[in-house]
């Protein structure tokens, strides 16, 4: 272990090599941001991938000779930021509620490895603010980790990769709760909360995080927002002329804490119908550089992407069944920006309320079941063609008479790396508090 006058040294430059730009352009995000990291341990993970790849891929934990991984294994489409905050529920293209996997910002081509490693430290890191006994978190990384296994064996023995999904009818516990909540939301609700009514039409609602735009940027978002309708599938769309005509645009912040400093709109467009009451919300996001990219030779992978949007999106597409059909990419003022449905049946785990060891493992089991379709099952209108092999046998193959040893590595990564990242925590609070990460802590 460095000393921790060297980790906070080193935490800061990675931050800052990460973050400088966005923390240039608006301070007061990451100021908010930054707070929310120090609440607690996992708060400051989920903020920083960024370290996490730095330590993998060239720090003291790394393992560079990685013995689980060959030259195919370690190019596969990833995650990028697997965290037990990082899976929710959501409507698919077919009009079924799905619990799965969110948020692909950082989503890359990478070693299939770090993301179980990025998870497992996740789990553990939450099982330690839940005061378990760390025997009770070997068992729940080991357990999420054989139901990842378990899952790689249903594809070595299908041929349709795109069939597993977690439903309504095949959930339980936690993850069945959040899907029947979901199922109650009601897009009047969300329309409510978003939007007013002025006339005959709706529009957004003043207030905090809300900005109106002047003319000049409007009709630059207007055209943008014209430019990403042709990024949408043609089997995608909805042959309906008026469901795409813009209603009401504004500038949006508040996103999460891995979105700070991030510029974004709010898009209103009118949707199903002329009927108030369906109108849709689209999110337009500015993509960001994905943490790993940093850390691995690009090469090709770069020159595939026409910008990180359209990296995101493709993204999404190869790892998500069904994705939203609103999912598309743009630019503005030449950064790319990612447009997607503000969707109400968005849901994310109540992580709060499960506490119990018994309770936490009827989740991992579904979490791990839902990693390893992600890594083994591409979109069937995913227009990727840079992963061109079948993903369960290259994984398979690495691990072929060692997966209780790779279990057992994995499982004492995570323990290892969650001691790690609880010094790292204080260091960084002390750090922040001292004004030395990028911005003034008041």
């Amino acid at each position: 272990m460095p000393t921790a006058s060297k980790r906070t040294a080193q935490i800061i430059d990675v931050m800052g090599d990460a973050f400088a730009p966005l923390m240039a352009a608006d301070p007061l995000a990451f100021r908010t941001k930054f707070r929310k990291m120090a609440a607690d341990p996992h708060a400051f993970y989920r903020g920083t991938a960024c370290l996490f790849y730095a330590d993998v891929t060239g720090g003291d934990l790394s393992r560079a000779d990685d013995p689980y991984v060959d030259d195919e294994s370690s190019r596969i489409w990833i995650h990028g930021d697997l965290h037990a905050e990082n899976f929710g529920t959501y409507l698919n293209s077919d009009g079924r509620l799905v619990f799965d996997i969110n948020d692909f910002d950082e989503a890359y081509i990478g070693r299939y490895t770090w993301d179980l490693k990025r998870f497992a430290a996740s789990l553990a890191l939450l099982g330690w603010q839940k005061a378990l006994p760390e025997a009770d978190v070997r068992r729940l990384v080991a357990r999420y980790l054989r139901a990842y296994l378990g899952q790689l064996n249903h594809y070595l023995h299908r041929d349709d990769d795109l069939d597993f999904a977690l439903r309504l009818d095949n959930t339980h516990g936690p993850v069945l709760a959040a899907l029947m909540y979901a199922r109650t939301r009601r897009r009047a609700n969300l329309l409510d909360d978003m939007t007013v009514q002025d006339g005959a039409k709706r529009v957004f609602r003043d207030g905090p995080g809300v900005r109106r735009l002047g003319r000049p940027e409007r009709r630059r978002v207007v055209t943008a927002f014209e430019a990403y309708l042709e990024t949408i599938p043609q089997d995608k769309r909805f042959d309906r002329p008026l469901f795409y005509d813009l209603v009401d645009v504004v500038g949006s912040s508040g996103f999460g804490i891995g979105s700070a400093g991030l510029p974004a709109y709010s898009l209103l467009v009118e949707g199903y119908s002329q009927a108030l009451d369906n109108d849709v919300v689209l999110s337009m996001k500015q993509a960001n550089i994905p943490a790993v990219s940093r850390f691995v030779d690009r090469g090709t992978v770069e020159g595939y992407f026409e910008h990180e949007a359209h990296r995101t999106v493709v993204s999404q597409r190869a790892l998500q069944v069904h994705t939203d059909p609103l999912l598309g990419h743009t630019t503005l003022d030449g950064v790319g920006y990612v447009i997607s449905e503000v969707s109400p049946y968005e849901v994310d785990l109540a992580w709060h309320s499960i506490t119990e060891p018994d309770e936490i493992a009827a989740v991992v089991d579904l979490l791990g079941r839902a990693t390893a379709k992600v890594h083994c099952a591409a979109d069937e209108d995913s227009d990727q063609t840079l992963v061109q092999f079948q993903t369960e046998e290259v994984i398979a193959r690495c691990l072929e008479g060692r997966r209780r040893q790779f279990t057992e590595d994995v499982v004492e990564f995570g323990i290892s790396y969650s001691a790690r990242v609880r010094e790292d925590w204080a260091l960084f609070v002390e750090a922040f508090r001292e004004g030395r990460i990028g911005v003034a802590s008041a």
